[in-house]
């Protein structure tokens, strides 16, 4: 993390209190090391990005049941986990992780968007209290501030821009212009976008921002048509469906563009043209993903009406790693656990699930938690070092899936 001096002096300072006060809490927002580890979590349940809340949810909640079965953490059962919406909008994902502070909260899982967390992770880490992405990919969260309690299971997008890249390069492009929301998330990924381009020898003939906010995206749509590119990258959420079908008016078929996470929604060709969900055959674009079937069947045994898997596996994992670091470090304290989250995730015995990790710790060994999105290898900026990406495909009948999963490293 940021620093790990200051992180072990404030580690220290919490077990040394914890020592003078029998049960009593620390400092920060977490509960006390002998009071049960407690969860909460930060999703998108409502706004432009809703459609990944239920795959996240329902992935923490499958964590949480896991754990649980096993005996919980330290021989304790958790609690129900603690909820609350980041909606799309940064004072309502503020006001519930002040709620959540506000509960005694040890670990956040979330927020889903990199610029949800940008709103928010000041006021968690601040309080001492462990928060884990399984979906954040901006670039500048590598290097943010954040004490040494910020984490994500996602790769960043200087990992995903790389494969984009070489994905429409292999398509035969190479005049691409770039539309992109302008916050952390579309600058980070269009700027690591463009560079790949231009390294692997494509002209990007434009890069236009937009309001993610607005209502009107004609100017952006126009600016792109103009350019008369032979593909179009489009870093969007939701509003990308309006900025696509622009483009489509203007004759830029579907076939011709690309986008990544935020348009990797299985509704979109309904969301395209609900009279002909061919309009959307050919596009195509990447997302942190992984080929894991067993997981996927667990989890669709554990919430049968789940139809969309987009990052559960990197929040189940977000949750197990920050449940075998209070193992490993024999408290549920969040200002003593975090000094074990990267080693958990480093040491020399390989282990997949909770009760398999716990119980090589509770022998002495020292574990390498090889997660279901795969292995996690948290680096000095609470990054994976590691990364699956997925590239996905609507076909003619507007049917989205995968094509193939890409592993790549900085």
């Amino acid at each position: 993390m940021p620093s790990k001096k200051a992180l072990s002096l404030t580690a220290m300072a919490a077990a040394l209190a914890l020592g003078l006060t029998a049960c009593g809490s620390d400092g920060g927002g977490g509960s006390g090391s002998d009071d049960p580890l407690q969860f909460g979590y930060i999703f998108p349940e409502t706004g432009d990005l809703s459609f990944l809340g239920p795959p996240q949810i329902t992935a923490a909640r499958y964590a949480m049941q896991e754990i649980n079965d096993a005996g919980g953490v330290l021989g304790q059962e958790l609690p129900e986990i603690l909820t609350g919406d980041e909606a799309g909008d940064a004072a309502q994902a503020g006001d519930a992780a002040d709620r959540l502070i506000g509960q005694d909260v040890d670990a956040v899982l979330g927020a889903a968007a990199s610029g949800m967390t940008m709103a928010i992770i000041d006021r968690i880490t601040d309080a001492e209290v462990v928060q884990c992405s399984g979906s954040n990919t901006a670039p500048n969260l590598s290097t943010y501030e954040d004490g040494g309690y910020y984490f994500r299971t996602a790769p960043s997008d200087l990992l995903q821009g790389p494969v984009l890249a070489e994905t429409i390069v292999g398509d035969g492009h190479q005049t691409v212009a770039v539309a992109y929301r302008a916050d952390d998330y579309g600058e980070g990924l269009a700027n690591a976008t463009v560079e790949a381009l231009e390294a692997s020898g494509a002209e990007v003939v434009a890069q236009e921002s937009y309001d993610p906010n607005g209502t009107n995206f004609d100017a952006v749509v126009q600016a792109v048509a103009n350019s008369e590119p032979d593909a179009v990258v489009l870093v969007s959420f939701e509003e990308g469906v309006q900025v696509m079908t622009g483009l489509i008016e203007e004759g830029i078929g579907a076939d011709q563009m690309y986008s990544a996470d935020g348009m990797n929604d299985e509704t979109l060709a309904e969301k395209v043209d609900p009279n002909d969900p061919g309009t959307v055959s050919g596009f195509k674009g990447t997302a942190p993903g992984v080929d894991n079937p067993e997981f996927e069947e667990g989890l669709t045994e554990f919430d049968p009406e789940l139809e969309v898997f987009q990052y559960a596996p990197q929040v189940y994992d977000c949750a197990i790693a920050i449940a075998l670091a209070a193992e490993s470090a024999g408290s549920t304290d969040p200002a003593v656990f975090v000094e074990d989250m990267p080693a958990i995730t480093s040491g020399d015995q390989e282990c997949t699930a909770f009760a398999e990790c716990r119980d090589l710790l509770a022998d002495g060994q020292t574990i390498d938690y090889q997660g279901a999105s795969g292995p996690l290898d948290f680096d000095e900026n609470g990054d994976v070092t590691v990364a699956s990406i997925m590239i996905y495909s609507y076909d003619d009948e507007g049917t989205h899936a995968p094509l193939d999963f890409v592993q790549t490293t900085p």
